[in-house]
């Protein structure tokens, strides 16, 4: 587990300035182009870099939501060094598959608050939004968990780059139907940020995949699908 660019505590690519993430939703809807300081491809291959420095050959890669699509991406821009791949509530990015609802758009792309408490409230808020009805919301839990991350880094340009970095990546259906390594992918089927159809895609286009939907669970991973999730993994890795 690791920080992407741009979050955490990795570095920063500042140089990439402040984005206008609604300009660049509305271009991408007229079907303009649009730029980014850097791509999924980049985080990608950032992923391999750190395994180079780390002296690993090969890995079992697991990533979940934009974690998803960067795991997609490594096992078809670098198939020699992944041993099985896991995507979580993530998608191929399909323009023609099922995209958030007006709802989720209006609570997730909100202007993230700067005030530490105002922030943590938003998440709380964020969080149960996204969290699926067949598991209980623990309050407390989402804000220790905010709490953590705000008191660690808080940074919202990174995470505004990442999403310009999703929007410039585009349809990659086709690039992961030569994935070949054996892929479990696992969704909620209440996801309101990636509809279920999103993670059914990526299963029908990888050949041999392991598909897993989770029944009430959204855009979320509640503690009781834990075993479930880790058990899954383990299986696939051993696949390899």
């Amino acid at each position: 587990i690791f920080d992407n660019r741009d979050v955490g505590l990795s570095s920063k690519c500042d140089e990439g300035g402040k984005p206008d993430l609604m300009g660049a939703i509305l271009a991408v809807q007229r079907g303009d182009p649009i730029e980014a300081p850097y791509s999924l491809d980049d985080m990608a291959d950032d992923s391999i870099g750190l395994l180079d420095v780390l002296g690993i050959e090969k890995a079992h890669i697991v990533g979940a939501s934009v974690g998803g699509m960067i795991a997609q991406t490594i096992a078809y821009r670098h198939p020699s060094r992944v041993l099985s791949l896991t995507s979580i509530m993530s998608t191929t990015g399909n323009p023609e598959l099922p995209q958030m609802t007006q709802e989720a758009a209006e609570v997730f792309f909100l202007p993230v608050p700067p005030e530490r408490d105002a922030h943590i409230e938003n998440q709380v808020r964020v969080g149960k939004f996204v969290y699926g009805s067949g598991f209980p919301f623990n309050e407390e839990r989402q804000r220790t968990f905010a709490a953590r991350s705000f008191d660690r880094c808080f940074y919202p340009p990174g995470v505004e780059r990442q999403m310009l970095a999703i929007m410039v990546h585009g349809n990659m259906k086709e690039k992961i139907s030569a994935i070949k390594v054996p892929t479990l992918v696992i969704h909620g089927r209440e996801d309101p940020l990636y509809p279920v159809e999103c993670g059914i895609e990526i299963a029908e286009t990888i050949q041999g995949s392991e598909l897993i939907i989770i029944e009430g669970m959204g855009h979320s991973l509640p503690p009781e699908v834990f075993n479930l999730i880790s058990d899954a993994i383990k299986r696939n890795a051993s696949k390899a």
